[in-house]
Order: structure tokens, then C-alpha cells, then sequence
């Protein structure tokens, strides 16, 4: 899907063609809007191609004969999962191609996501389509601020899978808790990448920076170093939960061998009493049948006594 944008003076409105000073938003092209953007618009079709690979990590790359820049940098994404109750969800990260050129800004994603609509919407304060390296900025701000946003949703999943697990040991929600761990993991990756493609704008030798931008890139650097810090902090924190629910059960499983040892050990004396007098032998004591229950009962309880009193049955 391919939509175009421009700033105007009374805002950012939708266009049906390209215009000089435009943006171009490319969601999941077709290869017909794909060979669009490369014939008639002149995008570089390897910059095409490594916005479009999911498995691309967050870089610039710059092409000095065709005046072109490319900067990739990973969203984070959330989606429900279907296989779980409606609160759980699934956090992971996507690569965001931008493409600077001459006369247009060109944003590449696989999927529809929250930063490209609030661009598109006009919610961003300061946009113009005609400013490449702010519109940059402020996407890049945007993006920042989603992965914050993203982190607190995790501390509180975390915090309501927490206390479900005081109630109650279920699978689904230690599955829930291991989820939002392998989420931090790449949320954490994603930051980080993130992070050296900043530094690498900052020296300003592939994308040309304004002083009046300054403030706003000065901005997402304090969000992103934030968003890792939090990262770091919640991973922490989850992964001590998990090392600690792992002992708890643990330590159920054991208790709960050693009560049903206990019993196995009370219930077989009984057997043993009885076996002795269940022998075709002569010479036992008091051969009645009321004697050995009578004696198996009172071993039983001197057992269970002494087991209580050592505390085998907690």
C-alpha cells in the first residue's frame, strides 16, 4: 500500500500523487509498487529489499552517487495472543526502513504499526514532510517513546501474572512470564542497535543536521538510553521471579515426595505384621487375628507420632 503525504499551511493532508517535498508511506508494497518506487520514484532497490527483510538489525547506510540514505531502526510491535487468555500479549520488534532522497522521504515497513499513523494522522506537533532529517526525528522520538510505553505494559503484565502465581502454580502463566522474558531479550537487542545508529546520525557525516533540530535528537537519545535502562531493570527483575518460582517449585515437589514417602513407609507396616503371621509356621505369639491388627495399628501410630514430631508430614 503506497499513500502520500504533504504539509501544507494549514496542517499534513493526503495526496493522490507524488509531489516534490512529499512523504511516500510504502506498507507492505506489492511488486508492482515496489518497481513504483524504483523506476518512477528512484528509491535504491536494495534499500527496498532491506527494509522489507524482517530479520534486518537497525543501521544507516548511505549511497553517494544517487544522493541516497537509508536508515533502518526496529519498532516494537504488540499483538494479542490467541493461544491465551485476552490480557496476555506477544511483544517483538520490526525493522522501519526510512529512505532520504531528494525530494522525498520514504518510509518502508512490512506491517501496519502505531508510529507511521500517528505521522500519517498528524498528531506529531512540528512535522513537515519538507524537513527530511525532523521528520526523521520525530519518528525516531515516536519510536522511542512506543518502546516506553511497550515496557511499562510489560511491568504490569508481569505484576498480574505475579500475584495470579501466589494463588495458584498454573503452566499458563509461568508460559505468560517466559514470554515477557524472551520480549525484554528483544526489546534489549533492538535498543541497542538502535542506540549505535543514533550515535552514528550524531556525527552527522551521512545525514545532514539542522541546529534547530538539535533538541529533538538530543530528545530520543534520552528516551532510548531510558528504554534500555528500563529494559535492563525489568529483565532483571524477571528473571530473579522466575529463578525464584523455579525454586518454590521446587521445593513443593519435594515436600510433596517426602509426605507421600512418610505414608508409604506407615501404610507398609501393616504389610509386614501381617506377612509374618501369614506364614505356615507354628511358634507365633497369640495366633488370633486380633492380635497382629491390634499390634500393626498401635505401630502405626507410634510411627505417625514420631514422623509428626520430626515434622515429615509439612
Amino acid at each position: 500500500m503506497l499513500e502520500y503525504y504533504k504539509t501544507f499551511e494549514n496542517g499534513t493532508r493526503k495526496i493522490d500523487q507524488p509531489e516534490t517535498g512529499c512523504w511516500i508511506s510504502a506498507i507492505s508494497p506489492t511488486q508492482e509498487e515496489i518497481e513504483f518506487l524504483t523506476n518512477q520514484i528512484g528509491v535504491l532497490p536494495e534499500f527496498i529489499k532491506a527494509s522489507l527483510d524482517e530479520e534486518e538489525s537497525s543501521h544507516i547506510d548511505h549511497d553517494e552517487d544517487e544522493g541516497q540514505t537509508l536508515v533502518i531502526v526496529d519498532y516494537p510491535s504488540a499483538e494479542d495472543d490467541e493461544n491465551m487468555d485476552e490480557n496476555t500479549l506477544l511483544y517483538t520488534t520490526l525493522p522501519l526502513g526510512v529512505v532520504i532522497m531528494k525530494g522525498y522521504i520514504v518510509t518502508i515497513c512490512l506491517h501496519e504499526n502505531f508510529n507511521i499513523e500517528d505521522m500519517a494522522s498528524g498528531r506529531i506537533k512540528g512535522m513537515h514532510t519538507d524537513m527530511k532529517t525532523r521528520f526523521l526525528f520525530l519518528l525516531l522520538l515516536r519510536i522511542s517513546q512506543r518502546f516506553l510505553m511497550y515496557l511499562k505494559q510489560i511491568d504490569r503484565v508481569s505484576s498480574r501474572t505475579e500475584m495470579r502465581l501466589h494463588q495458584s502454580m498454573k503452566n499458563k502463566e509461568l508460559i505468560q512470564m517466559l514470554g515477557l522474558e524472551k520480549s525484554l531479550v528483544y526489546f534489549s537487542t533492538s535498543l541497542k542497535t538502535d542506540e549505535v545508529t543514533l550515535n552514528k546520525i550524531m556525527r552527522g557525516k551521512q545525514i545532514k543536521l539542522y541546529e534547530d533540530d538539535q533538541d529533538i535528537l538530543e530528545d530520543v537519545m534520552i528516551e532510548i538510553h531510558q528504554a534500555i535502562e528500563m529494559c535492563n531493570i525489568y529483565s532483571n527483575i524477571l528473571s530473579g521471579t522466575m529463578d525464584a518460582y523455579a525454586s518454590v517449585i521446587s521445593n513443593n515437589l519435594n515436600i510433596v515426595m517426602k509426605v507421600l514417602t512418610v505414608i508409604t513407609i506407615v501404610m507398609s507396616i501393616p504389610n509386614i505384621i501381617f506377612s509374618f503371621y501369614g506364614m505356615n509356621v507354628s511358634g507365633l505369639p497369640i495366633p488370633e487375628w486380633w492380635f497382629p491388627t491390634l499390634v500393626a495399628v498401635i505401630a502405626c501410630i507410634i510411627a505417625t507420632i514420631i514422623f509428626k514430631r520430626k515434622d515429615m508430614f509439612h
